[in-house]
């Protein structure tokens, strides 16, 4: 745990539990509210000493900073991301979602003091908030009305941003993990065609990352600040679909990655990056194509982040929509099942499909945490197929032991049933926790089923590298090193993985520490190789062919190309003696790879070579001879030891 964070964190909790315990309360009495609100039994150890912060990931895993695995079980703590539905005048609560007017903060501050409300979300059982919020929140310079507050005056006069920083600052130093969300661009009720469709919708994508890096860089001194989630359901506005991986400015896998590494390298190295899959493309209309992606497109092309050990994906799920459908009635539905419809058997293979073959499928490029970050029902919900599809779902999230996040956590009486805790105007509270809530017994199974716990031990690592529309750089070293191949697209393992697989034409590689921690030698020294110098007398691994071979105990870590065609290869300097007996991989004319395909399919539809995980890749052969393309033909593999 970084010792600033953890300095300045501990320091404002004790301001921050006095300034709760003399919060005035709204106008219910103390009576009141103690009679309404059952004692539970203390919990026997208090959250934040359950789990140490930061998080990271370990496979399918978020662990700890113990090692320890942390199960997500969050809920979504909306408002800040605004609430007005985009038509009539904004101070009307009626032209708010639900009737219930958020002022741009978190739902429930004018009736509930925090220190209730913090005490409420325990008795629930969650360990951290999905924490929403707009751009323009960020940028807002108004203060709230003092309405917006009237259950906690300390937070009169407060810009919503701060009111989101005294919101955080409470979770945290109670003890819940916070997961930021850039829910939407501007405050208005997310998520049709409103103007926050894609997180380039009305700004820029500079501009967009630009926020994240504020934004991270303004927490990153408390350390239960743990996640950025990049943004919420990206879907298509009137004229364009998002894509995954086609390069252009509606290209969501390039945008997250590129917010991702932005955050990791200048805002906060600690922060989980979540990125959720693409919620809606094509137009619904039957005959027509559409659908959800969610997160099938990382099946092919998956990101690597500047940290190995930060990446989570994320996925959506509600009754009424459906893998085609898109929820709406009327105008925009189509005769598609909603998932609701489906039987249970085909709810569990869609959920497998679009969402948790990320986490079950072990030892792939694309393996990561699975968290769905948005599900829920309303608890006046009486539909039969509803109920069953809130069963089945939490069922499903039950017995895969799989993180989530419901949605949403506070609402107001009379306003949203949909919220796991309802509040009225005087302060007092409904919702899940009630015994007439229907929602309680699929809840309380999910809270309470059993799942993996304690210690989780570190798992053999494999990214995917592409340069299909620039370079991907994912060594922080290297990074700092500047520009090893002017004018070439150029592709770097993660610091602590090497390269151990190629794509013929592609320009894809595959990245990994099998059975290996960290080969590299201390320090930031490399070797580019131009030509075939380090090739030693009669040592022709590739006879007829252009090699680029690492000096003796370096191993290849990176690798550029200029169109189709090798343009360099770049080697580290290992921290201990390599093995010299070698292999040559061809792959010019079929796959090459070991027989367990470990890592997946890095680049789909291509000729692909990999060494063994017992290997380092040291050397790329390709030939520039007429009708070639230059592109890699073989591998030099050698044994590591």
């Amino acid at each position: 745990m970084p010792t600033r964070r953890t300095a300045r964190y501990l320091m404002g909790i004790a301001s921050i539990l006095a300034l709760l315990a003399t919060t005035p309360g709204p106008t219910a009495t103390a009576q009141q509210l103690t009679a309404q609100r059952p004692t539970a039994p203390p919990a026997a150890t208090p959250l934040a000493d359950t789990w140490q912060p930061p998080l990271s990931t370990r496979g399918r895993y978020i662990v700890d900073a113990k090692g320890d695995r942390f199960r997500l079980k969050s809920a979504n703590w909306d408002g800040a991301q605004g609430s007005w539905t985009g038509s009539g005048a904004k101070d009307d609560p009626a032209n708010h979602h639900s009737g219930q007017n958020s002022y741009g903060i978190p739902l429930g501050l004018d009736r509930v003091p925090l220190a209730t409300l913090l005490a409420d979300f325990h008795r629930l059982g969650i360990n951290s908030i999905r924490l929403p919020f707009s751009n323009e929140m960020i940028h807002t310079s108004a203060s709230v009305p003092d309405r917006a507050v009237a259950a906690n005056l300390q937070l009169r006069g407060k810009t919503p941003l701060q009111v989101f920083d005294a919101v955080v600052s409470a979770l945290t130093g109670d003890g819940f993990a916070v997961i930021l969300n850039n829910h939407t661009n501007t405050s208005r009720w997310c998520c049709g065609i409103d103007g926050n469709e894609r997180w380039n919708s009305g700004q820029s994508t500079q501009a967009w990352t630009d926020d994240w890096v504020f934004m991270a860089r303004r927490y990153a001194d408390d350390p239960r600040v743990v996640g950025a989630d990049l943004y919420n359901e990206v879907r298509r506005d009137v004229f364009d679909d998002p894509n995954w991986g086609l390069g252009d400015e509606h290209d969501w896998y390039a945008a997250a990655q590129r917010a991702a590494d932005r955050i990791l390298t200048e805002g906060d190295p600690d922060l989980l990056i979540v990125i959720e899959g693409i919620n809606w493309t094509g137009l619904p209309v039957d005959g027509l194509p559409h659908g959800r992606p969610t997160l099938a497109p990382a099946r092919t092309l998956s990101h690597t982040l500047v940290d190995t050990h930060k990446l989570v994906y994320s996925a959506h799920f509600y009754g009424y929509t459906g893998p085609r459908h898109s929820g709406a009635t009327g105008i925009g539905e189509t005769h598609d099942p909603r998932y609701q419809d489906l039987s249970r058997e085909d709810l569990f293979r869609v959920l497998s499909d679009q969402a948790f073959f990320v986490a079950e499928d072990t030892g792939k490029h694309y393996t990561a945490p699975v968290w769905i970050s948005e599900f829920g029902i309303g608890s006046g919900e009486t539909g039969t197929a509803s109920r069953a599809w809130f069963a089945n779902i939490t069922d499903y999230f039950a017995d895969h032991d799989a993180d989530f996040a419901y949605w949403p956590l506070v609402g107001w009486e009379g306003g949203s049933d949909w919220s796991l805790l309802r509040y009225d105007a005087a302060g007092r509270r409904y919702g899940i926790l009630d015994q007439a809530d229907w929602r309680a017994t699929a809840w309380q199974r999910l809270m309470t089923a059993p799942g993996r716990s304690g210690p989780v031990a570190p798992v053999t690592s494999w990214r995917m590298l592409d340069t299909d529309h620039g370079d991907r750089v994912q060594s922080r070293i290297e990074r700092a090193r500047g520009d090893w191949d002017p004018g070439a697209y150029k592709a770097t393992c993660p610091d602590g993985l090497r390269l151990i697989g190629l794509g013929r034409t592609t320009g894809r590689g595959l990245c990994t520490d099998a059975t290996a921690d960290d080969l590299r030698a201390p320090g930031t020294a490399h070797t580019v190789v131009t030509d075939a110098r380090y090739v030693p007398a009669g040592g022709d691994w590739a006879s007829g062919y252009t090699k680029f071979q690492c000096p003796t105990d370096t191993f290849l870590i990176g690798y550029s190309r200029r169109d189709a065609r090798v343009s360099a290869a770049l080697c580290a300097p290992a921290r201990a003696p390599l093995g010299t007996t070698g292999r040559t991989v061809w792959f010019d004319r079929s796959d090459n790879r070991p027989a367990d395909a470990a890592g997946g399919d890095f680049a789909h539809g291509d000729y692909k070579g990999q060494c063994a995980a017992g290997e380092y890749a040291a050397g790329i052969a390709f030939t520039t001879r007429v009708g070639s393309s230059g592109s890699p033909d073989a591998l030099l593999c050698r044994g590591l030891t």
